[in-house]
């Protein structure tokens, strides 16, 4: 079989499926639309599409819920921070190279406490992606972000961390100004930072650039996000020497919340609106603002000493979990 046999093989039908529902959803909109209000016909089939929707997406794979979790029109951190959060002033610069627009950082209100938001910023056509660097931070990003981390420390405001990129930018720049010992930089601090961190994989959680900023007290997952070491096309690039078996690696590395969920890795999954977050914003922004809610009035009833030994211990118990997990 040939490479573009396989890759013909492995491309999901579920997407196929997913368009013709979406055209339904159009035709029964456009029926309603035409015909006299209250007509039951119309309403029957509104429900059917809703009916068929929700249990197509309740069985997706994790191939599957990777490219949602890809989708350009999911919601991004700064998204969350309009429907979210109050006050947002946006800080810039690592005080060392310069600004990162892949990681946007600044201090906001939550429900009228000041707290800071770190995030990935991905773009939404071509011309912000190349701005963003499609959401891939180099190393001014994550310092960027460990400066305002400390700074938030010191007065002691909590910290919500947004992620959602491929992986930390893997360039030649990147490398010269020191990416990896950027990353292992943030990994130390956050566990030390005595003030709660929550973090939530609103995407893409890729390798160490998401890692970066996601050693937290809780680490949620919305439902159709992706968490993993490597991509599935990076893994079956290097297990099969062929991409197209995404699919395989994606099932095999066990990413999505659910999976995760399960080994003790993250503490919520959290629901999307039905069809995806990308549907609607808003409504994926309040199921996530019921979860902030509960984990910061947790968090902030526990001391400082406390939340650094139960941090450490999170931490720890989580690699007990997944070697326990691989082993078996």
């Amino acid at each position: 079989m040939s490479a573009q046999d396989r890759r013909t093989k492995a491309r999901p039908q579920e997407q196929d499926r997913a368009r013709e529902i979406e055209q339904m959803e159009r035709e029964v909109g456009e029926l309603t639309g035409f015909s006299a209000s209250g007509n039951s016909d119309a309403e029957r089939l509104r429900v059917e599409v809703t009916e068929l929707r929700r249990e197509f997406y309740t069985h997706l794979g994790a191939w599957q819920r990777t490219q949602l979790a890809r989708h350009p029109q999911r919601p991004y951190t700064l998204d969350f921070v309009r429907l979210l959060c109050s006050d947002f002033s946006e800080l810039h610069g690592d005080r060392a190279f310069g600004d990162d627009p892949a990681i946007v950082a600044g201090f906001a209100r939550f429900h009228g406490r000041p707290i800071l938001v770190v995030g990935h910023q991905k773009g939404r056509d071509t011309k912000q992606r190349l701005a963003r660097n499609f959401g891939q931070a180099k190393p001014e990003g994550y310092r960027k972000a460990l400066r305002l981390m400390h700074l938030a420390a010191k007065f002691g405001r909590p910290i919500f961390t947004f992620v959602d990129t491929p992986g930390a930018y893997p360039g030649l720049d990147a490398e010269e100004r020191g990416q990896a010992e950027a990353i292992a930089r943030n990994l130390r601090e956050m566990s030390r930072l005595p003030v709660p961190i929550i973090v939530t994989i609103t995407g893409e959680g890729g390798s160490g650039g998401a890692l970066a900023i996601a050693v937290g007290d809780k680490v949620n997952m919305l439902e159709n996000t992706v968490y993993s070491v490597i991509s599935p096309e990076g893994c079956a690039s290097i297990l099969w020497r062929d991409a197209a078996m995404a699919e395989r690696a994606a099932e095999a590395l066990r990413i999505t919340a659910s999976d995760l969920s399960a080994m003790g890795i993250i503490d919520t999954v959290v629901a999307e609106p039905e069809g995806g977050a990308h549907l609607d914003h808003e409504a994926a922004a309040q199921l996530l603002d019921a979860v902030l809610v509960r984990d910061l009035e947790e968090l902030s009833a526990i001391s400082a000493t406390e939340l650094l030994e139960r941090r450490y211990e999170k931490f720890r118990h989580m690699g007990q979990s997944f070697v326990a997990s691989a082993a078996s």
